[in-house]
């Protein structure tokens, strides 16, 4: 902690909450990690629910949700782009699976320890800063349209897709 933040209540206030948010998101992170770690590869492949996404495909897209991330943070460009049209713009089989679990657990794991080691080091002011997505006109409108929102946004999406994935699970130990 700075002195400033000693002394300014808002400061450190602020800084609690950012750490509360990237806290949050880690143990997402964390949840789906060792979701994908449970079970052998080939469990993944099978329907969360009847005519429902598989888990292969909830891994890619949270991998490709995340990715964007980095550019619109203003941390470097896209990892993994090439997930895109298959995880985020498309519906789960409407390509061939080209990627095995093997492969996109490394690319999970990859991805969240280059977007930890950025946010280790945002400062709250930068968290609060608007994101690429926004325009500066918006931004002054909407300040909510900042980095740390994306991230609180982020965070409850992986959340949403980890209860998906928990229907397969029940499913699984169930047979």
């Amino acid at each position: 902690m700075t002195n400033e933040t000693t002394t300014n209540p808002a400061i450190a206030q602020t800084e609690m909450m950012v750490s509360l948010i990237v806290n949050a998101w880690a143990n997402q992170n964390k949840a789906v990690t060792n979701y994908f770690n449970k079970y052998q590869d080939a469990a993944y492949l099978g329907e969360v629910a009847p005519g429902r996404n598989r888990a292969i495909y909830l891994l890619g897209h949270l991998i490709s949700s995340n990715d964007s991330m980095l550019p619109m943070f203003g941390l470097g460009e896209k990892l993994y782009p090439e997930l895109e049209e298959a995880f985020l713009n498309s519906p789960d089989k409407k390509f061939a699976d080209t990627l095995t679990i093997p492969e996109l657990k490394v690319y999970w794991e990859t991805l969240n320890e280059t977007l930890a080691a950025h946010f280790s080091k945002m400062q709250p002011q930068q968290w609060l800063s608007k994101h690429s997505l926004v325009s500066d006109e918006d931004f002054a409108l909407a300040p909510q349209r900042n980095k740390l929102n994306v991230l609180l946004g982020r965070t409850l999406h992986q959340s949403y897709h980890a209860g998906q994935l928990n229907l397969l699970a029940i499913k699984e130990l169930a047979v």
